[in-house]
């Protein structure tokens, strides 16, 4: 039997970016390096055994059944109102930006939302930010994220590295709350 070719390994079966996720930017055996890596398929997740090693298909909505699939849509509603250990907020915007757009355009935009959540990771992270930082990452807009990055490099010039995150902190905080995001997991 023809085995896959695997052609977005970042980009989640699902549709959520595996760039942004917390285990992806961990150190150590922990790291996932994405949901198509030998890490994951390994795993036994539904997902990985139904469309790569069953239907041999990338994503669930290249699956000639993934308008009727039950346990996709159960996934999808779940999503729209509870997070696991990375957030789903985004999962629909996703979904419908990969449609409209194709996966060469969503990779492209979440290369950049990477980059900008490594330079959180790397100037701002006192140890405890990672997760909070990867959300903000996956749910606010690059313009955002690019202005409230410049704005914390500006006021925490010269700074320990728990000042910097403070600063990064109040400035997100502040976007979250005039545009009613949520930077915390939905349990």
């Amino acid at each position: 039997m023809k085995q896959l070719q695997i052609k977005y390994p970042e980009t989640g079966i699902c549709g959520l970016s595996c760039r942004l996720c917390p285990n992806y930017h961990t150190e150590g055996k922990s790291r996932c390096g994405g949901c198509k890596s030998q890490y994951r398929i390994g795993a036994g997740c539904p997902f990985i055994t139904c469309a790569i090693k069953k239907k041999k298909v990338e994503f669930c909505w290249e699956c000639a059944e993934s308008a009727t699939c039950m346990k996709w849509q159960r996934h999808r509603e779940f999503s729209r109102e509870h997070d696991t250990f990375v957030c789903y907020q985004k999962l629909e915007d996703n979904i419908t930006y990969i449609q409209q757009h194709g996966v060469d355009a969503f990779e492209k935009e979440q290369k950049t939302r990477e980059q900008l959540l490594k330079e959180m990771l790397q100037s701002f992270n006192e140890g405890r930010s990672r997760r909070y930082y990867c959300i903000a990452a996956t749910i606010m807009e690059i313009d955002q994220l690019e202005a409230a990055l410049s704005q914390a490099k500006k006021e925490s010039s010269g700074s320990d590295i728990k000042e910097r995150s403070r600063v990064l902190h109040s400035i997100l905080n502040e976007i979250a709350k005039k545009n009613q995001y949520y930077l915390k997991l939905r349990k």
